[in-house]
């Protein structure tokens, strides 16, 4: 039996717990995420280096999953532009079923491999870009039809599951395995698979923005002013690098249209 699937023997009684006892509990076992990833950084570090350069020389970062793990890639995708002023077609997150599937669970989504391949499709895969497809079990037929294609393609393919062993690992060319053990509610791999997961494709993302130049020291230097909050982080930006007020900060981000880099160089 998968890992993910089988019963928890802290949590058998977790029906019978007070309320302190349960969330006592869960944070323990989300603890297992944070240790699941640690264990998995090597193989993390490999997949950030190759998307870095297939990004460097025009290739694109595809996210693919269903249910969870497609909202999860879908939610990383769409936090890049603003936040590094990337396109948003160079970080592309797709969930089986559509953006339906965002807030309506679709679960039988996940069983059709044809559907993988032709999404991809749609974005014009092509042998420049990457592929992440994202299974908590690693045997959604919907991963694996994505991962063939991507092969077939000549991109690169890459694995993201929580077992060992897993279909959509044996398709990719690298993969990566967040073993969080079995869950707290049995099967129900939204609670510490999806946080392990969570937390590696924000590492990936991030790793990569900064491996490709959109980060200066551990600020945001690329990033958009969609809102009253992100202009004022870009003027303590500006303030920070350049050392001066605030004034003179947004004087300068005024001059260049708002963008950081070229405020700075002046």
């Amino acid at each position: 039996m998968l890992k993910t699937e089988m019963r928890n023997e802290a949590s058998r009684h977790i029906d019978r717990m007070d309320t302190l006892s349960m969330l006592a509990l869960m944070n323990e076992e989300n603890m297992n995420a944070c240790r699941a990833v640690e264990a998995a950084t090597a193989d993390i570090a490999k997949v950030c280096d190759i998307t870095a350069q297939r990004l460097a020389n025009g290739g694109r970062l595809f996210y693919i999953g269903a249910g969870t793990s497609g909202r999860l890639g879908v939610m990383d995708a769409a936090e890049c532009p603003p936040t590094f002023g990337v396109s948003r077609d160079q970080v592309v997150g797709i969930i089986a079923g559509g953006e339906k599937c965002m807030v309506q669970a679709a679960e039988a989504e996940e069983d059709h491999a044809l559907c993988g391949e032709n999404d991809l499709k749609k974005h014009g895969l092509c042998a420049k870009d990457v592929v992440i497809g994202i299974s908590a079990s690693g045997g959604a037929a919907y991963v694996v039809g994505a991962l063939e294609y991507a092969n077939r393609v000549g991109a690169v393919s890459v694995s993201l599951s929580g077992n060992e062993g897993t279909p959509i690992e044996k398709t990719a060319q690298l993969s990566i395995v967040a073993d969080t053990g079995a869950e707290v509610i049995t099967g129900s791999t939204r609670m510490k698979s999806g946080t392990a997961q969570k937390l590696i494709l924000n590492m990936i993302s991030t790793s990569v923005m900064i491996k490709t130049g959109k980060v200066y020291e551990n600020m945001m230097i690329n990033l958009r002013p969609s809102n009253k909050k992100l202009k004022e982080r870009m003027i303590r930006i500006v303030c920070e690098i350049k050392n001066c007020d605030a004034a003179t900060a947004e004087a300068l981000l005024e001059t260049h249209e708002w963008n950081i880099r070229n405020a700075v160089q002046e």
